[in-house]
C-alpha cells in the first residue's frame, strides 16, 4: 500500500468532497480521486458509493477513515517531537490571538523578534475561536481563560479591565436610562463582558462578532459598549461612560504544548512575549484616597501629650511661675 494515497483519502473523508480535499493539498481534484482509486484497489476494499451524484463513503470507507485519522495524528506527534528537539532558531511559528489584542500589544514585541532572528518566520492568526494546540492548529495560543485540561503549558501574562466607554457628546445628550448598547454575538457571544452588557442592555440594537466593529460603532456615536481598557485608551475621544463602575478584569494567559518546552524557535517567542507581561501594581484602585492621618492614626503616648502642651514664652526676665509649674515643664521637655 502507498501511504500517501491514505493521506489523499484522509483529507478527502474530511472535507467531504475532491474539491476540497484538492484545495487542502493544493492538487488537481483529479489527483485526489486517482489516489483513492488506487488505494482500493490496494487494499481490495470499496471505500467510496459513486452511485449517487455525491461521493460518499461505503461503511468500509468510515472505518478505514477513523484509523487514517489516528494515523494523521500520530503523524502530527512525530513532527512535534522533531520540533521540540530543535534549538536552531528558523522555521515557522503560528501565534493565535484575539485580533484586537494582538494589533495593539503584539506588534512591538515581534517586531524587536524579528530584528533580533531574522530567520524565524512568525505567523499570527487573529481568531476569536479556539484552535487547537494538540492538532497542531497553532504553537502558542493567547486567550482571556486558563485552559482546564490537556498537557498543556500556561503562564499569565497579566490582566485586562473591560470598562463602559462612549463618546463625550453621546453622555452629555443621552440620559443613562435611554442608552443604547452595542453588543457582541457570534462566536463572542459568551464572553464575559457581553453577559455583564445582557444584563444592563436586554437586547442591544447593534451588535457584531468583531471587537474592533464594536469601538468602530461607539466611535461614530451609536451607543456604549464594554470595551478593553487598553484598546479604549487608543481611542483618545473616548470617555468612561460609568467612571464610578468597578472594572470587568479578565486574566490573559499564554498557552503552549508542553513537549514544546525545549523547542528553540517557540521558547524564542515566548519569552519575547513574556516583555508584555503587566505589573499587578498597575491595577490599583482608582477612587479617592482617604486622608493619610487616618493611615498614621495610634494611640497617645505621653510624648505626645508633653509635646501637644503650650511651652512657656521665651522672656527676657526670670519667669514668676511657680515652682512646681516650672519642674513639670522641664519633665514634659525632658521627654520630648
Amino acid at each position: 500500500m502507498n501511504w500517501d494515497d491514505l493521506r489523499y483519502f484522509a483529507s478527502f473523508a474530511a472535507s467531504g468532497s475532491l474539491s476540497a480535499a484538492a484545495r487542502a493539498l493544493n492538487v488537481e481534484h483529479a489527483t485526489i480521486a486517482r489516489r483513492i482509486a488506487a488505494l482500493e484497489s490496494d487494499l481490495n476494499l470499496k471505500l467510496l458509493d459513486r452511485r449517487g451524484r455525491k461521493l460518499l463513503l461505503t461503511a468500509e470507507g468510515e472505518r478505514i477513515a477513523a484509523i487514517a485519522d489516528k494515523m494523521e495524528f500520530t503523524a502530527e506527534e512525530v513532527l512535534g517531537h522533531a520540533r521540540s528537539v530543535s534549538s536552531e532558531l528558523c522555521g515557522k511559528v503560528t501565534i493565535s490571538a484575539p485580533p484586537a489584542f494582538a494589533a495593539v500589544m503584539l506588534a512591538a514585541p515581534l517586531a524587536a523578534l524579528h530584528r533580533r532572528h531574522p530567520h524565524l518566520s512568525v505567523f499570527v492568526s487573529s481568531d476569536v475561536h479556539t484552535v487547537s494546540l494538540d492538532r497542531r492548529e497553532a504553537d502558542i495560543a493567547i486567550r482571556l481563560r486558563r485552559p482546564e485540561s490537556g498537557d498543556l503549558t500556561a503562564m499569565k501574562l497579566g490582566e485586562r479591565r473591560f470598562r463602559l466607554y462612549a463618546l463625550p457628546d453621546f453622555l452629555a445628550r443621552t440620559a443613562e436610562e435611554n442608552w443604547d448598547y452595542i453588543g457582541l454575538d457570534s462566536a463572542l457571544a459568551a464572553a464575559p463582558q457581553q453577559t455583564i452588557l445582557g444584563e444592563k442592555a436586554g437586547s442591544p440594537g447593534l451588535s457584531t462578532d468583531q471587537i474592533e466593529m464594536q469601538l468602530a460603532l461607539v466611535r461614530a456615536g451609536a451607543g456604549v459598549a464594554m470595551l478593553p481598557e487598553f484598546l479604549a485608551v487608543e481611542a483618545t475621544s473616548l470617555a468612561r461612560a460609568k467612571p464610578e463602575a468597578p472594572p470587568l478584569i479578565r486574566e490573559i494567559w499564554l498557552i503552549y504544548h508542553s513537549d514544546m518546552k525545549n523547542a528553540g524557535p517557540i521558547q524564542a517567542v515566548v519569552q519575547e512575549l513574556r516583555s508584555i507581561q503587566i505589573p499587578a501594581k498597575q491595577f490599583r484602585y482608582e477612587g479617592p484616597l482617604r486622608p493619610r492621618e487616618n493611615h498614621l492614626s495610634r494611640i497617645p503616648t505621653a510624648r505626645d501629650r508633653c509635646s501637644q502642651r503650650p511651652r512657656p514664652a521665651l522672656s527676657s526676665t526670670r519667669s514668676k511661675r511657680p515652682k512646681a509649674d516650672l519642674l513639670r515643664d522641664r519633665r514634659c521637655l525632658s521627654v520630648a
